[in-house]
């Protein structure tokens, strides 16, 4: 059965927020999110990259409480699990869900054979990151992701809410306007604990078997998946 979207108008509604303020416009959608999503409606998956915590920092001004789901598919780097402490100890009233696959590493390894991330990454991600984010958005209307339409040629027509075909609800992207200097310059300001992987030329950190450094002029996802063209996990692409 689809998921009735609560709101066919998106695009108009997307149209309409300003961009002029200091946070180009994600403090305003994050404010209309909240007011217009109820609490069991709407959570923010969150990577706990360098953007998550620019986010989480707005979130909290806005709903203290709210519920931020992390995909843990158990293929962290320790400071990923490092800087989620952090935050919680930052911002405890958060809601914050670590949220594991179905099948742990031993039974993936059992059932697929060893490091599936290797032979099939599509697969891993599928059963590490999307089935458990489809689990998690069953009775959700809608999502916050992190996406900036500067990261990747595949996210530059992002718009701040938009009709998420995959998971059949509205994805809010508040930062799409933001830069990546922008966004570093806003962690530095607040004293906000980030990935310290970020200061080891890592602009995107995903799994440990599947992300590496990044030359100083590479693409934000050039790191992710290295050599094998694929570049997303496939939480946002249909």
């Amino acid at each position: 059965m689809t998921k009735a979207v609560t709101y066919e108008n998106w695009n108009q509604i997307s149209g309409n927020f300003q961009t002029e303020d200091e946070t180009k416009g994600a403090r305003a959608v994050l404010e209309w999110a909240y007011q217009n999503y109820s609490e069991d409606k709407i959570v923010y998956a969150s990577s706990f990259g360098a953007e998550a915590i620019v986010l989480i920092d707005l979130i909290q001004q806005v709903k203290p409480d709210a519920h931020i789901v992390f995909l843990d598919t158990g293929l962290h780097f320790p400071e990923t699990y490092d800087v989620i402490d952090k935050i919680e100890a930052r911002f405890p009233s958060l809601r914050i869900e670590r949220k594991q696959p179905a099948l742990n590493l031993d039974e993936q390894r059992e059932q697929y054979g060893s490091a599936l991330w290797k032979k099939d990454p599509n697969l891993c991600c599928q059963i590490r990151k999307v089935i458990p984010l489809r689990e998690t958005l069953t009775t959700k209307e809608a999502w916050i992701s992190g996406l900036r339409r500067e990261q990747s040629p595949t996210r530059k027509d992002t718009q701040f809410l938009n009709k998420d075909e995959k998971f059949e609800n509205i994805k809010i992207c508040p930062l799409i306007h933001w830069t990546w200097d922008e966004v570093w310059a806003y962690i530095r300001e607040k004293d906000l604990p980030y990935n310290q992987l970020h200061d080891q030329n890592y602009p995107s950190i995903g799994c440990f078997p599947c992300t590496q450094p990044v030359a100083a002029d590479g693409d934000s996802r050039a790191g992710r998946w290295s050599g094998s063209g694929k570049t997303e996990c496939g939480l946002h692409t249909k």
